[in-house]
């Protein structure tokens, strides 16, 4: 395998870690009371020139666990009822129980190490999906116990925006608002804004980077 080859594999691209775009629906701010009502999750890939696509999507509607608190106006901004049956909820436990099989099968696959969340505003996602994994008692998570990949971060760099629409349209990339704020079109999106910050950084001469060798020559 030819270096340049080997740079364009997912699991050199980002030092062993697989990146998996995560959106999640929630109930009010705070992971540890607030219910988690949705999540999806999206894969990546690279094709053999380096270029970085979307895979695989799962995404599940979440049973609030019990005792959780459901704030109104939270409730207000996502238009999601969690007592209408046709949500066909699941338990915090299935839904990432299914997710992280997906991912473990992701890591095998492309011989990375671990996953990485990425996510916009990633904290507050990471957060939430951390509290329903203690909750689940879900003893091996599949992702890296703190680190992130940010969008919000990335697109305020690259693009001069922070926030999820307003970063998608600068970047060419169509955006429904009206569709916003359901776990599935979020992560989508957010999946397509990520691939596009990382091949935009290739397109512009960024990555593979240069070698050490070729910096030391240029300095000398």
């Amino acid at each position: 395998m030819s270096e340049l080859n080997y740079l364009n594999d997912i699991n050199q691209r980002f030092r062993g870690f697989y990146p998996v775009v995560i959106d999640v629906e929630t109930a009010g701010f705070n992971e540890q009371t607030d219910a988690l009502l949705e999540i999806a999750a999206t894969t990546l890939q690279m094709d053999t020139d380096g270029w970085m696509h979307l895979n695989e999507t799962k995404h599940f509607h979440i049973k609030p666990f019990k005792g959780a608190l459901l704030n109104p106006d939270s409730l207000a901004f996502t238009g999601i009822d969690p007592t209408n049956p046709l949500r066909s909820a699941v338990s915090e436990y299935e839904a990432l129980n299914s997710i992280f099989d997906m991912v473990r099968k992701g890591i095998k696959n492309t011989g990375c190490n671990c996953a990485i969340m990425v996510a916009h505003n990633a904290t507050f996602d990471f957060k939430f999906m951390m509290a329903a994994v203690e909750r689940s008692n879900l003893k091996h998570s599949p992702f890296h116990p703190f680190a992130t990949f940010d969008t919000a971060t990335l697109s305020g760099l690259i693009l001069g925006q922070t926030v999820l629409a307003k970063a998608c349209k600068t970047a060419g990339i169509n955006f429904d608002n009206i569709q916003a704020h359901s776990a599935l079109y979020d992560t989508e999106q957010t999946a397509v804004l990520f691939c596009e910050l990382v091949n935009r950084w290739k397109r512009l001469g960024g990555w593979p980077p240069t070698s050490v060798d070729n910096v030391e020559n240029i300095s000398n």
